[in-house]
């Protein structure tokens, strides 16, 4: 039986172990500064923007790991060209990408799990799956 997690203090330690973040700038900032950054990094556009740069870069380490190691030859990237011009397909392929091994990028290519993410079903048999906790 799967043990409860309490998610939100599965992240805090998960961030601890992090330790401190980088310093954002090379020099104090002035107040003035601060509350500009504040007011655009603040901005849901920029949440957007910031959540697309990382599924951009999941993207790109994925698939240069699999043409690397011999799990997918370069003219195949042509394919998933085509599959990563929105935002929303970004973040779906990245979310397979990161829940699959670059030996299964073949399989990616194939998949095209990317028009519509379906909600998740799971079964007796099925691997263990994220469980949504009530707070």
């Amino acid at each position: 039986m799967m043990k409860s997690v309490e998610l939100n203090q599965l992240l805090e330690q998960i961030e601890a172990a992090f330790g401190a973040e980088l310093p954002f700038s090379g020099r104090k900032l002035m107040e003035q500064e601060l509350e500009t950054l504040g007011h655009i990094f603040g901005e849901k556009g920029y949440q957007s923007y910031l959540q697309d740069q990382v599924n951009r870069q999941i993207i790109r380490d994925y698939l240069a790991n699999a043409v690397v190691l011999g799990h997918l030859p370069q003219q195949d990237l042509e394919t998933f060209a085509l599959r990563v011009t929105t935002p929303s397909q970004r973040s779906c392929l990245s979310l397979h990408m990161l829940m699959n091994s670059v030996e299964k990028a073949p399989e990616l290519l194939r998949d095209r799990s990317d028009e519509a993410l379906k909600a998740l079903q799971p079964g007796p048999e099925s691997p263990p799956h994220i469980r949504l906790i009530q707070s």
